[in-house]
C-alpha cells in the first residue's frame, strides 16, 4: 500500500533529508530523493557580483515576501526557453501551497512595474531554509530574489541553505557540495535552533547583512 503523502509527511522527510520531487510537471506521482552529494550556500560565503549590486541599488525592482505564494509557485512551474519541463507537478503545489498557509513554506516576490518578474520559494525549519526553486520573467530578477534570501536569512539567524543541488548559476554565488553525512550533521544542528523569516530588508539593511563578516564581492 503506498503511503499517502501529507504535508507532515513532507516535514518529517525534510528533517531527515529527504525531500519530493515529480519526473515532469504533467506526472501525477510524487517520489522522494536524498542525494549523496548535497547543495548548500554557507551564508557567511555567499558572493555578491558588483554587478548584481549595481542592480540592486538601481531600484529596477520590488522585493516582497509571502504576498503571492501560489504565483510563485506557478512561476517556477512554468515552461520557459530554456526549461522544457518542471519537477513541480500539482501534487506537490498542493502540498507546500499547505505548508504557506501553516506558515512554514515561504516565497519572496520579485516585482517590476506592478507585474511578478520572478522569485523564488522554499521551507522553513528551525534554523534551516530550504531552497525549491526560482523563476525569473526579468533579467536579474532570480538573482535578486535569491540575494534577498540571503539577506533575510542572516537577519533572521538562520545557519544552512540547502539549495538541494549544485548548478553553475549557484556556483558563482558560492553555493558547495558536501557529503551526505556531512549535510545531516549541519542540518540535525540547525533544527535544535530557532530562526525568524521576515522581510523584506531595505537596500540599506540588505547591503550591510551582505558585506558583513565574511561576504565578499566578486566582479
Amino acid at each position: 500500500m503506498t503511503t499517502e503523502i501529507t504535508p507532515d509527511l513532507v516535514l518529517k522527510a525534510y528533517a531527515y533529508g529527504v525531500f519530493p520531487m515529480a519526473k515532469s510537471r504533467d506526472d501525477s506521482d510524487v517520489f522522494w530523493v536524498q542525494p549523496k552529494l548535497r547543495g548548500v550556500l554557507p551564508l557567511d560565503e555567499f558572493h555578491l557580483p558588483r554587478s548584481l549590486r549595481k542592480r540592486l541599488r538601481q531600484g529596477t525592482f520590488t522585493v516582497t515576501i509571502d504576498q503571492v505564494f501560489d504565483g510563485v509557485m506557478a512561476g517556477c512551474a512554468e515552461t520557459s526557453a530554456t526549461r522544457a519541463d518542471t519537477w513541480i507537478n500539482d501534487r506537490i503545489m498542493q502540498l507546500f501551497s499547505a505548508l504557506h498557509r501553516a506558515g512554514v513554506a515561504h516565497s519572496i516576490e520579485v516585482w517590476k512595474d506592478g507585474a511578478l518578474a520572478g522569485g523564488l520559494y522554499g521551507l522553513a525549519m528551525g534554523a534551516a531554509f530550504f531552497g525549491e526553486s526560482m523563476f525569473s520573467r526579468e533579467t536579474d530578477a532570480s538573482k535578486v530574489a535569491l540575494t534577498h534570501l540571503v539577506g533575510i536569512l542572516k537577519q533572521g539567524g538562520f545557519t544552512l541553505l540547502d539549495t538541494q543541488f549544485i548548478t553553475d548559476h549557484l556556483a558563482r554565488f558560492g553555493t558547495i557540495e558536501i557529503s551526505q553525512q556531512d549535510y545531516l550533521t549541519q542540518l540535525s544542528e540547525a533544527l535544535t535552533q530557532k530562526a525568524h523569516f521576515e522581510g523584506p530588508l531595505s537596500q540599506r539593511d540588505l547591503e550591510a547583512v551582505l558585506l558583513s563578516q565574511r561576504s565578499t564581492q566578486i566582479s
